[in-house]
């Protein structure tokens, strides 16, 4: 095996990846020389530095993995990757301590001054008085995102006397109840929290979760810490908090521009900044470097990897028959959690039919994929799936038999939180997706991008108020699925529609005195896609 690390790397990992293969170590190659050199690996490691984009990977006649000594893979083509069977590793555990420990010292030089202190005293003065901190013990901290990160924070903030609440929708109680956190929604937290740590993903529903309707619901006095993404915060609304008093102090990590320009925030006194030092300590780097190379050394021998952020192909026997029926899948994990959410301690999948006869694994891997990028990103996918439903306590079960009421083929995913259970069946028609049972409702919901889903009472006129309001508010329904329980009784209703629906309209639409709920689901594009 020819392996070449084209970054600088530890020389931990160094040596590990010499035990099994020939090394090139060429941390100053340059993209030109990449291009030129690469064809002779089987393996390419990377930190930072080196772009692995198309033209790259296109040259890379033998390459059969990426791996890259940290998190983020933004330098790397994962999709070019992909598309030529190349998988891509990173190291995303062998930074948590180091991440953690920085959000603590932050929020303990947030809390005594530590920071403008210092300045101070470099400046010659000595003005005790101006620089008065608060104490930890006793206060309250707010951990948004109980993950690897967020929950080393709150065992050692715990270890401090601090009293811990967290929100993360997709804990259960009994993990939460383990790290010693008392859970809450998101708005009680931000209104008890004497400080705030952010420890999420920076997506489409995370991006400035911390804006000025938020802000304007803390304590006051409040300090928060950021040491995850920049984008989870409104930096203008933060900084006018911070200017006024509302917010007593800010200790940022990373910034929604990296590095910050004209950035107001660095002019003030009561806001710390380091520049995205989360993970940088020697032993952090030692962590990463050895954890890829394992990663690396398991893709080349064709062992299971833990920490793939793309997708291997079925085995070419599986990929035809399975094919049709992974999108489904995908679809069903996905649609399963956007209707119910909240945590799962449970996901039975039960398989009927014809169906029962095929490798169950990669469609149950595909389920999960569509549930957990809700949770944890894109990083999902058939390599990792069953690993971080693992360590998010969630246990999945299998069970198969080759009866089938009224289809050739039946999927059921049942999912239980603690004494709470729901149900969803799926299958498909001509290879059309169709999900047929929500709970105890009987329905044939075609799957389509923007779903509106709504329950009422079954009586004449609730067709048509909905209509009518979705025509003054310009979205255009393109079809329309109907089920119940019982005529007269709880009915369900499934619009497509062609636009993603804004809150405004979705709570005008659950105002409606005819409508008992109303949920508004979105497929991304890729879910109906086989991987």
């Amino acid at each position: 095996m020819k392996i070449l690390v084209s970054d600088a790397l530890s020389t931990e990992g160094l040596d590990y990846l010499r035990r099994y293969g020939e090394v090139d170590f060429k941390p100053d190659i340059t993209p030109d020389q990449l291009v030129a050199e690469i064809g002779a690996y089987d393996a390419l490691v990377v930190r930072s530095r080196t772009k692995a984009n198309a033209e790259v990977i296109e040259a890379a006649e033998n390459l059969k993995v990426i791996g890259r000594a940290g998190v983020g893979v933004d330098n790397i083509d994962v999709d070019k990757a992909t598309e030529k069977g190349i998988i891509v590793v990173n190291a995303p555990g062998g930074n948590t301590i180091s991440a953690a420990e920085h959000a603590i010292a932050l929020l303990t030089s947030l809390a005594r001054n530590i920071a403008v202190a210092n300045s101070s005293v470099k400046r010659g003065e000595w003005k005790r008085s101006d620089h008065i901190g608060v104490e930890l013990n006793h206060k309250v901290l707010g951990v948004v995102g109980l993950g690897r990160i967020g929950s080393e924070v709150a065992r050692r903030a715990r270890a401090m006397g601090m009293k811990i609440v967290g929100y993360d929708p997709y804990i259960s109680e009994e993990q939460a109840e383990k790290l010693g956190v008392e859970m809450a929604d998101f708005e009680s937290l931000i209104r008890q929290a004497d400080f705030i740590t952010l420890h999420l993903p920076l997506g489409s529903s995370t991006h400035h979760l911390i804006g000025e309707k938020e802000i304007a619901m803390f304590k006051p006095g409040v300090r928060i810490v950021n040491c995850a993404r920049g984008g989870l915060i409104d930096e203008d609304a933060l900084y006018a908090a911070l200017k006024d008093g509302r917010v007593a102090g800010a200790a940022l990590d990373v910034f929604e521009q990296e590095p910050p320009e004209d950035c107001r925030l660095l002019e003030l006194d009561n806001v710390i900044a380091t520049p995205h030092l989360g993970a940088l300590t020697r032993e952090a780097q030692v962590n990463v470097a050895r954890q890829v190379s394992e990663q690396v050394i398991k893709a080349l021998q064709g062992d299971p990897i833990v920490s793939a952020v793309n997708v291997p192909a079925l085995m070419p026997e599986a990929r035809e028959a399975l094919e049709p029926f992974l999108p489904l899948m995908r679809v069903m994990g996905s649609f399963y959690l956007q209707m119910f959410g909240g945590s799962v301690d449970e996901i039975e999948l039960t398989y009927s039919g014809e169906i029962a006869a095929m490798p169950l694994a990669p469609m149950t891997i595909s389920c999960l994929i569509g549930f957990l990028r809700h949770v944890v990103g894109d990083g999902v996918n058939w390599v990792n799936a069953p690993y971080i439903a693992k360590a998010r306590g969630i246990t999945v079960k299998e069970s198969s038999t080759t009866e089938a009421k009224n289809y050739n083929n039946l999927i059921t995913l049942t999912a239980r939180s603690g004494s709470e259970e729901h149900h969803l069946s799926g299958t498909l028609l001509n290879n059309e997706m169709r999900i047929v049972r929500v709970d105890e409702y009987r329905i044939e919901i075609i799957p389509s991008r923007y779903m509106l889903v709504t329950t009422h009472h079954d009586r004449p006129g609730v067709v048509g108020k909905i209509g009518t309001l979705l025509g003054s508010e310009s979205v255009n329904i393109a079809s329309m699925q109907l089920g119940r329980k019982t005529a007269g009784g709880e009915a369900m209703m499934v619009l497509q529609v062609d636009e993603e629906m804004n809150e405004h309209t979705l709570e005008k639409v659950k105002g409606l005195d005819v409508i008992d709920t109303a949920r508004f689901v979105e497929m991304q594009n890729s879910i109906f896609r086989v991987e």
